[in-house]
């Protein structure tokens, strides 16, 4: 029985929040509002598979303290290296509309070269 009452992943996000370096622009229209942070590799799949993969069954808030770190240290390229700054259009109506509210973690680079392609259509260029 866990004693959870929040997704795992968010204890896992609060640690490793306070390392995110948001950008001051969306990446694709350049706006300045409503800006949020995407990963490219989708926190929840990481942990999970991560977890699967070290046998790790969590059960408690103490279970999850205890090895955050580990985790955190394990992905600290897709966390912190494998992210961009997106306005809440672009993130949500664009990005996830194609990938789905949690892009599989194979869709990494396909998800970076879509980026680049919408940036060269919004300013224009080929």
């Amino acid at each position: 029985m866990s004693d959870l009452k929040r997704l795992e992943v968010k204890y896992v996000r609060d640690r490793a929040k306070s390392r995110y370096e948001k950008g001051s622009e969306c990446e694709i229209c350049g706006t300045t509002e409503e800006l949020q942070f995407h990963h490219f590799y989708t926190i929840d799949l990481l942990w999970n598979r991560w977890k699967r993969l070290k046998g790790i069954i969590i059960n408690t808030v103490d279970d999850i303290m205890d090895i955050r770190d580990d985790f955190i240290e394990n992905h600290e390229r897709e966390l912190y290296e494998e992210t961009t700054t997106l306005c809440k259009f672009c993130h949500n109506n664009r990005l996830h509309k194609i990938y789905g509210q949690k892009p599989a973690l194979t869709t990494a680079e396909k998800q970076k070269r879509w980026l680049v392609k919408q940036r060269n259509k919004f300013y224009g260029k080929t």
